[in-house]
């Protein structure tokens, strides 16, 4: 090899090892900033919760202090018994879960129905039907808000239980999020299990259930959540103590005769609700994830 070839070859190398040296360094910086905004954005959301924790374990005195205090100065533990008792959270907590498991499992029921429907049985009009379901879901759900509410009044039917259940039973939502995973499950095997003498109930049962559990689980979890955190209509149509609901009854319980919140208490009785759905979704996040991204956009 002639000495202008070797000359040619050491300079190609060098080249090399620089360019991959820039590489290098640019996927370290890119790492790092990509980590870094990540760490600044979990700071921006975690701030609040920690917020609350601190305000929940402060004097009324510190919490009104115009110097803000980033670790309460005397640890008032005694704030979330108060809050317990005085906030009445026993009867608000068995009040908003009887409405959730409810609910729960009656949307369960009815979404399972129309999902496997519109996605195993052939009808006249099938496709017509599921489009206009879509359809609603282009409506702000605060325009039926005064014709709910007329609605219910008309059927007398003002602080029960039944009208905290009933208007939120059907979701489109999660119609359409169940009958895309149900389209993804193979058609062969439904047609064997007609062959089979099988029933449409028990195929659904036996067959599709067990194999759209993750979504299943999915809904049944942001089913509850939205029952837990339920706000404006529980609001409009449950004004009574015995019928309120967790979300409602932290609003006023916690003011003085003279109409002065104690907001430490009311702070720790936002904790205390808080942690159930805190714990729901640490635990079982990965089943979220999993129903919807399994849910596809098949069909």
């Amino acid at each position: 090899m002639s000495e202008k070839a070797k000359v040619m070859n050491t300079m190609h190398d060098r080249n090399m090892q620089r360019i991959s040296s820039v590489q290098r360094v640019t996927r370290v910086l890119v790492l790092a900033g990509t980590y870094l905004f990540l760490t600044a954005m979990a700071l921006i959301i975690i701030f609040p919760f920690y917020w609350m924790i601190i305000s929940s374990l402060k004097e009324l005195s510190e919490y009104r202090a115009s110097t803000p205090t980033f670790w309460p100065r005397t640890v008032m533990l005694s704030n979330y018994a108060e809050a317990f008792s005085q906030g009445n959270l026993g009867h608000l907590f068995l009040n908003t879960a009887y409405v959730g498991v409810v609910s729960t499992i009656l949307s369960l029921v009815i979404t399972v129905l129309t999902a496997f429907a519109l996605s195993r049985l052939e009808f006249k009009g099938k496709n017509t039907v599921f489009a206009g379901l879509l359809a609603t879901m282009m409506i702000p759900g605060e325009l039926f808000t005064i014709t709910n509410y007329q609605t219910v009044n008309t059927f007398g039917w003002m602080n029960t239980y039944t009208v905290l259940i009933v208007p939120f039973l059907v979701s489109v939502f999660y119609i359409y999020l169940l009958r895309q995973n149900f389209l993804q499950i193979p058609n062969e095997l439904y047609l064997a299990a007609k062959v089979d003498g099988t029933s449409d109930l028990k195929y659904l049962w036996k067959v599709m259930v067990p194999l759209a559990l993750p979504t299943l689980i999915s809904i049944t979890i942001l089913k509850m959540m939205g029952a837990w955190n339920s706000y404006v209509w529980p609001r409009l149509v449950a004004n009574t103590n015995q019928m309120q609901l967790i979300t409602n009854g932290l609003r006023n319980s916690f003011n003085d005769t003279s109409g002065n919140t104690n907001y430490p208490v009311q702070m720790a009785a936002v904790a205390m609700v808080s942690a159930p759905l805190f714990l729901v979704f640490m635990f079982l996040r990965k089943y979220i994830m999993s129903g919807v991204s399994r849910s596809g956009i098949k069909g």
